[in-house]
């Protein structure tokens, strides 16, 4: 019996020294493991979103909502315990949709008149109080339309490139066609013009229209541009192939009117070594219009407000200093991170930045860049990043890859910061994105704690071991 006891104790300590072993061997297990635990356990992620897009709601740039969301962020941070919790003042455009959005084929002997469901695309002018009416003619690409020569002068250019379905990614499947979103105007101008309409950036095929930025040029005339619900693409591309000639009238609304003060929203954890070296973690406070702004992006905003929450919960004090910024007018424009990355912090050095502007759905890793300049110094920074992947395998997160990052931090890399995005699953992402469709019922809770936990966790071991 006395060999059997000694046998059992030294199975038990042999396990033990075993399980140290390999804390010991893959350090902040244990502090991802209860990052994770107290996410889906007390998380409030889900709860703050919540209160955004309910009481708050959409949040375009300038606009009173847009105003009272800063106040609402700062009181997050300052409920949540966060230190020198602040308002950076930024100048922003103010753009307004206005009641009236009409679009109709018309003058069809059989048909008559037939609306189309459409939304001014973000930035656009508006039209005459009678709207603009001309014959309308298809293109898939610029080339294609610089082809038509004169035959586009005067006509409405009917961009329709849908995004791509056999790409693996909707997010390259969505560079590939948003170009004719964002320059549409201007090159359906360029060629003679007078408007442009534009297939909605989604692959969904429904009704519902999906808004997002467009620019002009100072060089040539300036013609409104509406988005196109995919449904009533696909139907005028019919009517189109059917009929020798389709007239359809656009009436906008829209205006843009003069800058506005808005400002980012800042709170930090600050570091217990070196406070001067800055882990920023971030999403846009704006949103579109449409909808109340839940994955794009307020799911980025809670996920960062959640993942130093989660750290002042457990106790977990970081060496280097871990920021929130919440930025203004990513939309339309990156004012808000211009002007974070622009203003004076004498003696701070950007170590890294987290963005998440991707949804609140499923995390599934992360993507990292580098400038050029940063990389030359230091040409391990990747491998510094990637090296924490396994703590992420229990929730299959660690898929760390090389090229991200988020437009608001991109002018951080210029100093020296590497720059980081959240990855999650995207398949739904642009179901969503841009459109009334954008709600927090969309959203799933679990998905959504399980983001801010990984940015959490990401945040914390580049506070603790620096890059």
């Amino acid at each position: 019996m006395k060999l059997f006891l000694i046998a059992c104790s030294v199975l038990v300590s042999s396990s033990l020294l075993a399980q140290k072993a390999d804390t010991l061997a893959k350090p902040y297990q244990d502090d991802a493991k209860r990052i994770f635990a107290a996410a889906l356990g007390t998380g409030q992620a889900y709860a703050m979103l919540t209160d955004l897009t309910t009481n708050v709601g959409n949040r375009v740039s300038g606009s009173p909502q847009a105003a009272r969301a800063v106040e609402w962020a700062k009181a997050e941070m300052e409920r949540l315990g966060f230190d020198r919790v602040r308002t950076e003042p930024v100048m922003v455009p103010r753009w307004v949709r206005g009641p009236v959005e009409e679009a109709s084929v018309i003058g069809d002997p059989k048909l008559g008149d037939v609306p189309l469901t459409i939304c001014a695309l973000g930035g656009s002018i508006g039209t005459p109080a009678d709207g603009i009416a001309g014959e309308v003619v298809e293109v898939k690409s610029f080339d294609e339309l610089k082809a038509l020569g004169a035959k586009a002068k005067g006509k409405i250019i009917f961009f329709n490139r849908p995004m791509d379905r056999t790409k693996l990614t909707t997010f390259e499947a969505y560079g590939g066609a948003v170009g004719q979103r964002g320059q549409g105007a201007v090159e359906a101008a360029k060629a003679g013009g007078v408007a442009a309409i534009v297939r909605s950036m989604t692959m969904r095929i429904d009704d519902v229209p999906h808004t997002g930025a467009m620019n002009y040029n100072d060089t040539v005339p300036k013609v409104p541009a509406a988005a196109l619900s995919a449904l009533d693409a696909n139907w005028l591309d019919s009517l189109l192939s059917a009929r020798q000639s389709v007239t359809v009238r656009l009436k906008l609304s829209c205006q843009t009117l003069p800058d506005v003060e808005s400002a980012n929203v800042v709170g930090e954890l600050r570091g217990t070594e070196k406070p001067d070296e800055v882990i920023v973690i971030g999403g846009h406070l704006d949103s579109w219009d449409k909808g109340s702004g839940a994955h794009d992006d307020g799911a980025g905003c809670v996920h960062s407000l959640e993942a130093l929450r989660l750290l002042k919960e457990l106790g977990l004090r970081p060496k280097r200093t871990i920021r929130v910024v919440l930025f203004m007018n990513e939309e339309n424009g990156t004012r808000g991170g211009k002007a974070y990355a622009a203003k004076l912090r004498e003696g701070e050095h950007p170590i890294a930045a987290i963005e998440s502007d991707a949804g609140g759905f499923t995390p599934r890793g992360f993507g990292v860049s580098a400038d050029s300049a940063t990389t030359a110094r230091n040409p391990s920074i990747f491998e510094h990043v990637a090296r924490w992947a396994y703590l992420f395998e229990p929730i299959e997160a660690d898929r760390i890859k090389p090229g991200g990052g988020g437009a608001d931090i991109g002018e951080l890399a210029k100093q020296g910061a590497a720059t980081i995005g959240l990855r999650v699953d995207s398949h739904r992402y642009f179901d969503y994105h841009h459109s009334t469709s954008d709600t927090i019922d969309k959203v799933n809770e679990r998905e959504l704690e399980l983001g801010a936990a990984s940015v959490a966790i990401l945040s914390y071991v580049l506070a603790q071991e620096g890059l």
